[in-house]
């Protein structure tokens, strides 16, 4: 089963990510750390990854999905994969689909975590102050949020009209927001 993780910062993406790995073996996709692996490696495809990050460019989306195809074989090894932090805007998702199809494969299900703006801030406030974090401010969240959902908003309807999104509560604790999701999984 391939899963996309889908939600605004702070909404608890990667805790149920790693949860999902954990309980079903799958292969947690997080274009971040892919883009920090595929650094660390050295491999040509890292090479190109590191020389964009070091421009201060952002890395284009033909990149990000190349590295999900070298992932691919290990996910469809695992019997899927939850991707996490990708895709992003309609050229991503229209790619990704792409990708899938090409190796017989679909995404199967789109989870959407709900998760009201003050409880987003309320979060980022909380690990702040926990992890004495001072380059997550209120502001820049509020910034990283704006953007989220401009860029991600037309996601919506284009995963509602493949009949592939479930909206789940994440405003609850992590065991009931890890219910919402098994239950939208038929598990």
């Amino acid at each position: 089963m391939n899963v996309i993780l889908f939600g605004p910062p702070n909404a608890g993406k990667g805790t149920q990510a790693k949860r999902l790995v954990s309980e079903y073996g799958w292969v947690h996709l997080s274009t971040g750390d892919m883009l920090r692996a595929a650094r660390a490696a050295g491999t040509e495809l890292g090479k190109q990854v590191a020389a964009i990050i070091d421009r201060g460019d952002l890395v284009s989306d033909e990149i990000v999905i190349a590295l999900i195809e070298e992932r691919l074989p290990e996910a469809e090894k695992a019997g899927g994969a939850v991707f996490d932090g990708f895709p992003r805007t309609i050229a991503q998702a229209r790619a990704l689909d792409r990708l899938m199809e090409s190796r017989g494969s679909q995404i199967d299900k789109v989870i959407r975590l709900k998760v009201d703006r003050e409880e987003l801030t309320r979060r980022v406030e909380k690990r702040a102050r926990e992890e004495g974090r001072t380059d997550d401010t209120v502001e820049v969240f509020k910034n990283r949020l704006d953007t989220y959902e401009a860029e991600t908003k037309p996601l919506i309807p284009y995963y509602a009209g493949q009949e592939k999104l479930v909206n789940v509560d994440g405003m609850g604790s992590v065991d009931e927001v890890a219910a919402g999701i098994d239950k939208a999984l038929g598990r």
